[in-house]
Order: C-alpha cells, then structure tokens, then sequence
C-alpha cells in the first residue's frame, strides 16, 4: 500500500541544504520516492508555532520502501547533510 512522509525542515545552513538537493535525487530514485509536493512558502493555518522554511510531501509504493530509504547506508551521508542543514523532522504517515 502506498505510504507517504511529510517532511519539515527549519535551516540554518543554507548552503549545505543546497549541496543536499543535489544529492538527495540519486537515493530517492534508487527507493522509487516521489516528491508529490515541495513548498518553501507554507503556512500554518491552526495551531501554533511557525511554518518550517522547507515542507515536502514525499510517496513510497509502501512503508518497506520508506524504511529501506532512511536506513539506506548509502545514503547516510546524504541523509547527513539534510540533518546538518537545519532541524528535520520526517512523519512516516
């Protein structure tokens, strides 16, 4: 069954974020992950706190897919770089 993620990210290395990007599309390719919706502008519209700089919406064919993705060991590095641009958080939906 499908499985999604809704990824956040609050930055504070730009730069790095940036080399991230570059190297994140090889890993997701290799899992079949598809970035159904990507937003730097997004809004909280209930609730409290502010929005993160960077909100995306990510689609595994299932949850296997997803968990092969984030423990892949060649994609720590990569993995690393996202962690070490800012703050993350990834919800495994």
């Amino acid at each position: 069954m499908t499985a999604y993620a809704f990824v956040t990210i609050s930055l504070n290395d730009r730069d790095k974020f940036a080399e991230y990007r570059g190297k994140a599309g090889e890993f997701m390719a290799k899992h079949n992950v598809k970035a159904i919706a990507v937003s730097s502008d997004a809004q909280v519209i209930e609730g409290g706190g502010s929005a993160p700089d960077i909100s995306v919406i990510l689609e595994f064919p299932d949850h296997a897919h997803a968990l092969a993705w984030i423990n892949d060991p060649e994609a720590a590095h990569v993995h690393e770089l996202r962690r070490d641009s800012g703050e993350s958080r990834i919800i495994l939906l």
